[in-house]
């Protein structure tokens, strides 16, 4: 008798001990609000204008890090980008796609002025010294690095993956590379709700 009084009092000190389950996010990408709630970055849009998060307050932000050279994640991502705009249809407007380059050296502001809104008119490329860069991609963990190529130039490697950031810029979420455009504009319709 006392061994069963025993195990059920061990059952009752495990089940206590579990905590609070913890509820699935409702989120299609990674919620990394812990890690990025007070990120920030202070670049400049190409006509000059000096720029931060809270110049987009009121609007979902889509922040993507890379580089007009890029042969690859880069063009594919703002594309997808653009298919998430087109596929929001109103709802658009309570969004804003922002590319950060990651090469100040090549990404002059009349290429950052071209490159972004050639995949969606409301793109908007920003840049900064190579301080500003390094700054800004160290804020949300940017990892990038020149590898020089045969012919003189070089690529760069660096982190792939687009930040949601909410309205109010409570929440973060990062999105990765090549998630199908449904699953964005879920997590986007989410953040506006949420606000």
């Amino acid at each position: 008798m006392w061994l069963r009084k025993y195990f059920f009092l061990l059952c009752l000190a495990m089940i206590a001990g579990c905590g609070e389950p913890k509820l699935p996010s409702p989120f299609k990408a990674s919620d990394v609000t812990v890690k990025y709630a007070q990120a920030d970055f202070h670049l400049f849009d190409a006509a000059g204008k000096p720029r931060s998060l809270a110049d987009y307050q009121g609007k979902v932000v889509a922040l993507f890090f890379g580089y007009t050279h890029c042969p690859d994640v880069c063009p594919t991502t703002l594309a997808d980008m653009a298919q998430v705009m087109r596929m929001l249809d109103k709802d658009a407007d309570k969004v804003q796609v922002l590319f950060v380059t990651l090469d100040p050296e090549r990404d002059t502001r009349e290429l950052m002025a071209q490159y972004p809104p050639a995949f969606h008119p409301n793109f908007v490329g920003l840049l900064g010294d190579a301080e500003a860069t390094a700054s800004a991609a160290k804020a949300f963990n940017i990892q990038y690095q020149k590898q020089p190529t045969k012919s003189g130039s070089y690529t760069l490697d660096h982190s792939a993956g687009t930040f949601l950031i909410s309205p109010s810029k409570k929440y973060v979420l990062l999105s990765p590379f090549a998630q199908k455009p449904e699953m964005i504009i879920q997590d986007i319709r989410l953040l506006l709700a949420l606000k």
